[in-house]
């Protein structure tokens, strides 16, 4: 089984690229994963996935957006998303030095809005989206929709929800994926919440599971 032990990872870019790095000998594919609006890169869920997919041969880096290097606690603010996507756009960048092959981006959240609008921006810079809690709307706002990129995505999409999250449900994602041109498939999580069961210390063995088999098939 790889070493999977994670490193601290700079890269002095602008926007600087920081977090931790899951690197098994001769990598060839790349997974670049980010965090919400109240997180950063060492929650226990990506953790948890960048531990999974590392064991399966991906690079991953674990990156705290440029929001999260300013301060350490709070949201982001609105003037800060085009900085976080170009933080995303060169994590990628510095992964594609590590890894020959194919490379994902994947996000919690407001990341993985951020990076699902960076590959709507750029396209054919990532070769997937991982999109975990995607927040289609403010919770009890469903008329204020996140969509307006999604006509613009040529990247394959895994979206991967909770039936209790208050921002999207089922339905509502699933009539966004009608917008997307590309490639998309859900996996569907019953009974939790927008912390897909990694609220505080607790794990959701089962999730990270379900999320290398799918995305194994996803991605062929």
């Amino acid at each position: 089984m790889p070493d999977c032990t994670a490193e601290p990872f700079v890269d002095k870019s602008d926007p600087e690229v920081r977090g931790f790095l899951h690197k098994p000998d001769k990598a060839t594919d790349a997974i670049v994963l980010t965090h919400g609006a109240g997180g950063n890169s060492r929650m226990a869920m990506l953790v948890a996935v960048a531990e999974a997919f590392c064991s399966a041969g991906f690079a991953v880096l674990r990156c705290d957006m440029p929001f999260r290097q300013a301060r350490p606690f709070g949201p982001p603010r609105p003037n800060e998303a085009v900085r976080d996507r170009a933080g995303l756009k060169n994590a990628v960048a510095a992964m594609r030095k590590l890894a020959p092959g194919r490379i994902f981006l994947g996000g919690q959240s407001y990341g993985g809005r951020q990076a699902s609008m960076l590959a709507a921006e750029e396209p054919g810079l990532v070769d997937g989206l991982l999109l975990f809690s995607y927040p289609l709307h403010p919770p009890g706002k469903p008329d204020q929709l996140r969509t307006q990129h999604l006509p613009k995505l040529h990247s394959p999409v895994l979206f991967i929800e909770g039936t209790r999250d208050p921002f999207a449900t089922i339905e509502e994602i699933e009539a966004a994926r009608n917008l997307i041109p590309a490639k998309t498939t859900i996996l569907v999580q019953e009974g939790v919440g927008h912390d897909l069961g990694f609220k505080g210390k607790s794990k959701n063995d089962k999730l990270v599971e379900q999320v290398q088999k799918r995305f194994k098939i996803f991605s062929e």
